[in-house]
C-alpha cells in the first residue's frame, strides 16, 4: 500500500510538472509571437532624428520638407533641436526634436500676426486656452539658413492646451517675442531621409 501510494504520488507530481512545462512553453511561444514594437520612425530611428541637419529631408504626413537650417539648444543638462523646414507655401514651420525618456517630435507653425505675450498663467488664443508649462533661457548654436547669429541665447515660454496643442514664445538675443503654435507628431507620421539617401523624396 505504501509503495502504491508513493507510485501514485510520483505519477501525479510528474503530470503536474509536465503540464507546467507545457504551460511555460506556450507562454514562451506566445511572447515570441507578440508583434515587436514599431520603430521610432518609419525609415529611420531615434538617432536619425537626433542627427538631422541642413540638407536632410523630413517627410511629415507624406509631405516632404528639406531642412534649411538647424538650431541646437542647451539648458543645463537638457538639450533639444529645432529644424527650419523649407515649405512650398513660404510659411515658417519648424520641427523640434527632443529625446528624454522618449522621442518627442513637434511641428510648429509661426504666428507672425499674434498679439499675445507670455507671462500669464493661461493664454486664450485662436479658440484654445493654453496653460503655462515651463520657461527659461538656453544657449544655442545655429547652422544653415535660419536668420540667426551662429551662437547666442534664447528666452522661451511654453504653454499647452488640454488637447495637447502647444503655444510657444521665443526671443533670440535682444529681439522681440516670436509666437508659434505646435502639435505633437506620432512617430509613424515622420520619415527621416538623411542627406545622400537614395530614397529621398523631392
Amino acid at each position: 500500500m505504501v509503495n502504491g501510494s508513493v507510485a501514485w504520488l510520483v505519477t501525479v507530481v510528474g503530470c503536474l510538472v509536465g503540464i507546467a512545462g507545457v504551460g511555460v512553453a506556450v507562454v514562451t511561444r506566445d511572447r515570441r509571437r507578440r508583434p515587436e514594437r514599431p520603430g521610432p520612425l518609419r525609415g529611420g530611428d531615434v538617432d536619425d532624428a537626433r542627427r538631422l541637419k541642413p540638407g536632410d529631408v523630413v517627410e511629415i504626413r507624406r509631405v516632404s520638407y528639406p531642412i534649411r537650417g538647424s538650431v541646437h539648444l542647451i539648458e543645463g543638462a537638457w538639450s533639444w533641436a529645432e529644424h527650419l523646414l523649407d515649405t512650398a507655401d513660404g510659411d515658417k514651420r519648424w520641427l523640434s526634436v527632443e529625446v528624454d525618456r522618449d522621442l518627442e517630435l513637434v511641428l510648429w507653425a509661426a504666428e507672425p500676426s499674434a498679439t499675445v505675450a507670455p507671462g500669464a498663467p493661461t493664454i486664450d488664443y485662436a479658440g484654445r486656452r493654453y496653460a503655462w508649462e515651463e520657461s527659461g533661457q538656453a544657449r544655442y548654436s545655429a547652422t544653415g539658413s535660419v536668420g540667426l547669429e551662429p551662437r547666442g541665447t534664447v528666452r522661451y515660454h511654453d504653454y499647452r492646451a488640454r488637447d495637447g496643442a502647444r503655444l510657444a514664445f521665443e526671443a533670440y538675443g535682444e529681439s522681440g517675442w516670436e509666437v508659434a503654435r505646435g502639435e505633437r507628431l506620432h512617430r509613424s507620421e515622420v520619415t527621416v531621409h538623411p542627406q545622400g539617401d537614395p530614397e529621398k523624396v523631392d
